[in-house]
């Protein structure tokens, strides 16, 4: 068995802000032209009324301030109210790939290796561009990387659930150098035209570099103390759309069939479950989470974090214990969590244990516990 270490994290942002005026100016705009053009059929109680949305309710509800997103204009056009990506042919590299290759150059970079070095792909995201030939073969063959790769999806949790599988490939030998990708083009999957999720989720792209300790090149490594994966099915995060779709004869006029959520039922029921899977994680390795240096928590919301940590080290943690940045990004799916660990660890000493933490659709709960070696 082999130990194994994280040398290298890499951030591919999108080019364009939307700020929480914008997307509610937008949001409205749409709303008033639903309802009028509906104004019989919700007069005669045949059609619910929209509400409009608005700044202030958005960062009560979500902690949210801004996303960042590919496509701007479509996003906040009333009359489309969701991004214009335009097809590529099969020889071009996909979108989802290319923002996965900058963000893995910026990996290996860090980390002192060549794309050349890695002899695996694990392509991990809420959705996926396409079913097949897999994200990660079409990655690894724009890196020119070898051995092999593979998708994954545990939706929100995809980021730590792929961690866990390559920390083990390390460890038993099976891989020396594991690329983990997280393309979350997010924005081609939320329903923009909903009051209750419109404005969740942001584009971005993380990459995480893992490596056998003994022949890393790194200066800056994160041993991996552990990994704890966790599932748990539920009906509170949905998302129906897919290839069969087309078989059911379905009506997408008033609410297609991209993501959904009971948000009250997902925060009643995935706060204790998470601060209970990270005590019992800890307390595995022989930790406490009073012991804890840095949470790097799953990007959704702002209060779902605070009462995660509420839970585990009391009432006087503050942002440098848990890093936020989901008021920036908004819910970046499974790139969350690596983007709190990607932009907030450098002031961390050797020695320090961190937690890199991410839950959601499934349920699904993934933990990976580190400390700073150099």
């Amino acid at each position: 068995m082999f130990d194994a270490v994280i040398t290298g994290t890499g951030l591919f942002k999108p080019p364009h802000a939307v700020p929480n005026a914008d997307l509610v100016a937008a949001f409205n705009a749409y709303v008033e032209r639903f309802n009028a053009e509906n104004a019989a059929a919700i007069a005669d109680g045949e059609v619910v009324a929209l509400a409009p949305s608005s700044v202030e309710f958005i960062e009560k509800a979500s902690g949210i301030q801004n996303r960042y997103v590919m496509d701007r204009d479509g996003v906040l056009d009333p009359q489309r109210m969701y991004p214009r990506l335009p097809a590529r042919a099969d020889d071009e590299l996909s979108l989802m790939a290319e923002i996965a290759v900058d963000a893995a150059r910026q990996a290996c970079a860090a980390a002192g290796r060549s794309p050349a070095d890695i002899d695996a792909v694990y392509c991990a995201a809420a959705n996926m561009q396409r079913a097949y030939p897999a994200m990660a073969c079409e990655i690894q063959a724009a890196l020119g990387a070898k051995g092999y790769g593979f998708d994954m999806n545990v939706a929100c949790s995809s980021a730590t659930f792929a961690i866990a599988q390559a920390v083990n490939a390390v460890k038993t030998g099976s891989a020396q150098c594991v690329l983990v990708v997280n393309p979350e083009i997010t924005s081609a999957h939320l329903e923009w035209r909903d009051r209750d999720c419109h404005f969740i989720f942001g584009d971005t792209c993380t990459a995480i570099l893992i490596e056998r300790a003994d022949t890393a090149v790194a200066a800056e490594r994160w041993a991996v103390e552990g990994t704890q994966l966790a599932t748990q099915f539920s009906n509170n995060i949905r998302n129906n759309f897919g290839f069969m779709n087309r078989c059911e004869d379905s009506n997408f006029v008033e609410r297609d069939k991209t993501f959904r959520q009971e948000g009250r039922k997902v925060f009643k029921e995935v706060v204790p479950m998470a601060a209970a899977h990270i005590e019992a994680h800890l307390g595995d390795l022989g930790l406490v989470p009073a012991a804890v240096r840095r949470f790097w928590l799953h990007q959704a919301n702002l209060g779902m974090n605070q009462l995660v940590l509420k839970k585990l080290v009391g009432d006087d943690a503050g942002p440098d214990r848990a890093p936020l940045i989901l008021n920036e990004w908004a819910n970046t799916a499974s790139a969350g969590s690596i983007i709190a660990f990607h932009s907030h660890r450098q002031d961390l000493q050797a020695g320090d244990v961190g937690v890199i933490c991410s839950f959601g659709a499934g349920y699904s709960i993934g933990s990976v516990i580190v400390k700073r070696l150099s």
